[in-house]
């Protein structure tokens, strides 16, 4: 017995299993191969579609979009983590009277989507005499609605540790604060961090939804170039080298995740070796 979850698969299965994953391999790299076919039917590799790139004033603008991208995600990503701390408080305090608007501002915000946000934000307040620039509108907006998320991942990793880790904190005297901010918030923090990541990495790709408000990130940069008639519009090869840059970071902010998560997981062994 190899398993007690599940039966092992005998010789049909197996010979079964190998048959879907050639189909399924065969599948895949078909619809590769006519998604790249169709772009050199369609001169999509052309050296007329790709001249524009070899200018050096046009990797300067595509550099000072991806800026502007990375600027919009860490004033977003800041900005979510401290909100979303402060409403998973809100969310786990003793006083109905805290916890209960909480939760509800938690949800309106969840429950509105970022472009929605984001085009009540720009369009919407210069009606009643507010003009906010695009920058902010694109941060404030992530900042609300990555924030109510992160306050909910933030409130499940708290609520997921053994009630004896409070008793054991109130036991020794600490106060309720002390509690949360010593004891339950950095494991709930260490518990969630790949979950935190995860979020983050959806904060830096919903960045391209400033593009519809004219905030000059990648996307919107990308779409200029692209739109370029005097080189044939190279729709196709901006999108692939925003989506390239798109990936870096996001690998980036992922390999980020994985140092920090080691570092943590290192230090609390060493920890738990000095009290032994």
């Amino acid at each position: 017995m190899t398993s007690v979850l599940y039966d092992v698969p005998g010789p049909r299965a197996r010979a079964r299993n190998r048959a879907l994953g050639v189909a399924t391999v065969v599948v895949v790299v078909a619809v590769i191969g006519f998604v790249v076919w169709r772009f050199v039917d369609t001169g999509q590799f052309s050296a007329r579609k790709w001249e524009l790139f070899t200018y050096t004033r046009v990797w300067q603008m595509i550099g000072g979009a991806t800026l502007a991208t990375v600027s919009a995600f860490a004033a977003a990503a800041v900005g979510a983590v401290v909100l979303g701390f402060a409403l998973a408080i809100g969310r786990l305090s003793d006083h109905a009277w805290v916890r209960g608007p909480v939760a509800w501002v938690v949800e309106v915000l969840r429950a509105i989507p970022v472009l929605v946000f984001m085009l009540l934000l720009y369009y919407g307040l210069p009606v009643v005499g507010i003009k906010m620039p695009s920058y902010w509108a694109v941060v404030i907006a992530l900042v609300a609605y990555n924030g109510s998320v992160l306050s909910e991942v933030i409130r499940a990793g708290v609520e997921a540790l053994p009630r004896g880790q409070r008793e054991a904190g109130l036991a020794i005297g600490l106060r309720k604060s002390g509690v949360m901010r010593l004891v339950l918030l950095p494991q709930a923090v260490r518990a969630m961090m790949p979950v935190i990541i995860a979020q983050l990495v959806v904060t830096l790709k919903d960045t391209a939804l400033g593009f519809i408000i004219t905030y000059p990130e990648l996307l919107y940069t990308a779409k200029l170039l692209g739109s370029n008639a005097n080189f044939g519009s190279p729709l196709i090869p901006s999108a692939m080298i925003a989506g390239t840059i798109y990936v870096a970071m996001c690998l980036a902010l992922s390999y980020l995740a994985f140092v920090v998560e080691k570092r943590t997981r290192r230090s609390v062994k060493a920890i738990d070796a000095t009290v032994v």
